[in-house]
């Protein structure tokens, strides 16, 4: 089924047409005032504007030529030329009943010729522990895969991209911390330098002596970080090293193989905790674009867009400036011969938009990186990777706070890792079960507490708009009341409790109804509701905003409640028993799946 929003879209544009309005949009909405009706068409006020011809005489003209009977009372025009339409309520009935017999789509339509999108999201570092930093990307980008698997009905047209930090410097350094590590451990502290070089000192230290967790790596990398500051010897062990990882040399590249596999084993622990799907065959590193780096540079200058500046070569882009008023370089390769983060997502676009024939590809990035994105993006379309056909989105959102509104640190002043936030997640929903539900069976408090402390972190992460700041405040995000996760799974586990006291078989009560009736206000306001869910879904997928859905959900739950007040299900009388029973098992439906597409597990029982 089409969402209403666009089955009325349809119908204003049929009749706008036939008053001469053809190609001019019809901007139906959903009231935002229940008391003037269900949606409203506002786009005559536009079209009146273009034909210059008064804007309430043109929406009369425009509701007579309506054909919406079937589906609605009379339009009502307000105001200037406002289209008002209420939705019949037998019309609800019978599409909401529609509804409730796809169990797997829930009545929203798959997209029609969905585009090949990538969506690049997580992008963790190689020897370094995921930290809250981490935390937006990875569940953001997440979010926006799950929705467009699902609106696109089609989840081969989308490619999860984990563009991890695997090259570069910071491989050198970690491969030179990792032998001076192992050196000290075999035979105390003694002098690296004594050894002359780099490939001396290499050569006396084997795989198997170099300690391979993430921790270990990490701790090593921050050591040598420090080092390469004072000691000319470690700066340029780092520098050999990377060379000849760079080159293929053996001894550095199976280093490189092993610490990638370690670190990307840490990341999927992480994945798989926080519920991501997001595998190891998503993973495309800045490793596997290093042979496409000159390609990028040739191309450039094939069209004649580089320019140099200082030594480094340069692409100037139209409508780019400093604070001071001067052109604003896309620096691509430094002086040195280097390449840069820049060159590295110019050949991600190429091979991505080329190879992968996307026609879509999303960004997740917090929002420093406003700028770089949209150089990038101004350059690929300047070399003509790009035309108008592909679409280059940068995802912003705003970074995670503590109560001080600073970036969220440990006591210490340290980042706080991803790993410790999650397991302190799990731990405070444990306690909490404990509290109200100290009968429950210890599996069952574990399944609950991991799924309430998950979904709480991301609930609360999700249900912000993206690119404002939030702060981390575990009592909010794990309260029962409000716009949380617990207070979601608290709602739906209340609907299947009906179900359970009942003792109602969903296969019998399904079977015997073939149509719906809707009569009290509270059943119509939560019909209405329900068959918004795929316009909810198409919103996300366009706009890409995970808040939409958090807020539809919340809006739902709110409904359902009022619902359940003020009309009785299971001592109601048989019909309408039934037909309440239908509305609990759709709202039952839509949370969950709702609650699925934002990566968040529901419960059975709280």
């Amino acid at each position: 089924m089409k969402p209403i929003c666009d089955l009325l879209e349809e119908r204003v544009l049929a009749a706008m047409a036939a008053v001469g309005g053809a190609g001019a949009p019809a901007v139906v909405r959903p009231t935002q005032d229940g008391r003037f009706g269900d949606y409203q068409a506002n786009g005559v006020m536009g079209l009146a504007k273009k034909n210059k011809s008064n804007p309430r005489q043109l929406a009369e003209q425009i509701v007579e030529q309506l054909d919406v009977a079937d589906m609605c009372e009379q339009p009502e025009i307000a105001g200037p030329g406002f289209i008002n339409f209420r939705l019949k309520p037998e019309w609800l009935a019978g599409r909401l009943l529609e509804a409730v017999r796809d169990p797997q789509r829930l009545g929203v339509d798959a997209a029609e010729n969905s585009p090949v999108t990538v969506v690049d999201f997580s992008s963790p570092n190689i020897a370094k522990q995921m930290h809250v930093g981490h935390l937006r990307s990875t569940i953001i980008g997440d979010v926006i895969a799950r929705v467009l698997d699902f609106w696109y009905g089609e989840p081969s047209k989308v490619v999860r991209q984990n563009h991890v930090g695997d090259w570069g410097l910071q491989m050198g350094m970690i491969n030179v911390g990792a032998v001076i590590q192992a050196l000290k451990n075999l035979s105390g502290e003694k002098n690296v330098q004594e050894y002359g070089s780099w490939e001396k000192l290499r050569g006396c230290i084997p795989l198997s002596e170099m300690v391979f967790n993430i921790n270990e790596l990490e701790w090593q990398y921050k050591e040598v970080n420090i080092e390469i500051k004072s000691d000319p010897w470690v700066e340029n062990a780092c520098r050999e090293a990377t060379l000849n990882l760079q080159k293929g040399e053996p001894e550095e590249t199976e280093f490189w193989k092993k610490a990638c596999e370690v670190s990307l084993n840490a990341c999927h622990e992480i994945y798989e905790q926080l519920g991501v799907k997001l595998g190891l065959d998503d993973v495309c590193g800045e490793s596997f674009y290093n042979d496409r780096l000159p390609g990028v540079i040739e191309d450039f200058a094939k069209e004649g867009l580089l320019e140099e500046s200082e030594g480094a070569q340069c692409v100037f882009l139209e409508g780019f400036k400093s604070k001071e008023g001067e052109p604003l370089p896309l620096i691509v390769q430094k002086s040195d011969g280097a390449f840069l983060y820049a060159t590295t997502d110019l050949a991600a676009i190429r091979y991505r938009v080329g190879e992968l024939k996307a026609e879509r590809v999303i960004y997740v990035t917090d929002s420093r990186q406003k700028l770089h994105f949209e150089m990038v993006f101004a350059a690929a379309k300047k070399a003509g990777w790009v035309d108008d056909s592909v679409h280059l989105e940068h995802v912003p959102f705003g970074s995670v706070l503590g109560k001080d509104n600073r970036p969220f640190k440990t006591r210490s002043g340290e980042t706080v890792k991803l790993k410790g936030l999650l397991d302190e997640a799990t731990k405070r929903a444990r306690k909490i079960v404990e509290e109200k539900n100290p009968e429950l069976s210890e599996e069952l408090k574990d399944e609950i507490s991991q799924a309430v402390g998950i979904g709480a972190v991301k609930y609360a992460d999700l249900s912000n708009n993206l690119v404002s700041d939030y702060v981390f405040d575990w009592d909010k995000m794990l309260a029962m009341e409000g716009n949380t996760a617990p207070y979601m799974q608290y709602a739906y586990a209340r609907v299947q409790s009906i179900f359970r006291k009942g003792q109602i078989d969903i296969d019998e009560l399904l079977g015997r109804h073939e149509q719906l009736e809707l009569n009290e206000p509270e059943e119509l306001q939560l019909a209405k509701l329900l068959l918004r869910y795929g316009e909810i879904v198409e919103a996300v997928a366009g706009d890409l905003r995970p808040h939409i859905m958090t807020g539809y959900l919340f809006e739902l739950a709110q409904a359902f409640s009022s619902f359940y007040t003020n009309c009785p299900v299971l001592k109601a009388d048989e019909a309408v028993r039934d037909y309440r029973l239908l509305l609990c098992l759709q709202t039952a439906r839509t949370i969950k799946h709702g609650l699925g597409l934002l990566g968040i597990e529901v419960i059975e029982q709280m």
